[in-house]
């Protein structure tokens, strides 16, 4: 079986150092970069499976690497930086990035990251036996086994994590569903109490469903329980 391989990208030597030596004990293969131009390089002339990426890159940041990357390939990328505000962490996620971690970071969790979000990609990468249902309301449809969604006949671009959130809630209209229950059904992994993951993914998956502008709104908030689809 092929073994996984990872990009880390990160121009301090000293912590892509410190990942590869983690990622090489979990049994991953790595690529290391200094910048994002050499980033690109190897996702272009090597198969990656799953990127680690610093922001604040020479040549090409990691906002500008995940482009690039999102233009050709679905792996999942996670964001390890020393931007710590929440608006820097919605940029990341907006951007097409799976997870987000500050520094400095313990490299248990990280790997920890990481198993996760290959566990993931190999299983929606997995030919289906049988299609899911598409989802259809209020001029807003859902293709689960494209992995698309449009709304009034435009294609709205999602992120993986924001379309399998939005095709939870829309399975089951009205249905409550937690931040701890919907972190643990699409990160298939435990919850950490003062997690905002779920909370910054619902801001953005609003925005890009125009909720800002419309009084429609498909997610529903019930304060101090979740989050429902208001279909």
């Amino acid at each position: 079986m092929k073994r996984m391989t990872i990009l880390i990208a990160d121009d301090e030597a000293e912590i892509a150092e410190l990942i590869a030596l983690h990622v090489k004990k979990e049994g991953y293969d790595y690529f290391i970069a200094s910048d994002g131009k050499a980033a690109i390089h190897a996702v272009s002339t090597h198969s990656i499976d799953l990127a680690i990426l610093d922001i604040m890159m020479p040549k090409l940041n990691g906002y500008e690497v995940t482009r690039l990357i999102r233009e050709q390939h679905n792996i999942p990328i996670i964001f390890l930086s020393a931007k710590t505000s929440d608006l820097d962490k919605i940029t990341g996620l907006v951007q097409g990035a799976d997870d987000y971690m500050t520094k400095p970071f313990n490299p248990m969790e990280l790997i920890a990251r990481v198993n996760a979000q290959l566990r993931r990609y190999i299983q929606l990468n997995q030919p289906a036996t049988v299609g899911k249902m598409v989802l259809e309301v209020g001029g807003l449809v859902i293709y689960p086994d494209e992995h698309t969604v449009s709304l009034y006949g435009e294609t709205i671009e999602l992120t993986p994590k924001e379309f399998d959130i939005l095709y939870l809630l829309a399975s089951y209209p009205k249905k409550v569903y937690s931040a701890e229950n919907i972190f643990q059904q699409v990160w298939g992994e435990a919850y950490y109490e003062g997690c905002n993951t779920v909370m910054v993914h619902i801001r953005t998956l609003r925005k890009k469903l125009g909720e800002e502008k419309t009084k429609n709104k498909f997610i529903k908030t019930i304060w101090g329980v979740g989050y429902s689809f208001n279909g």
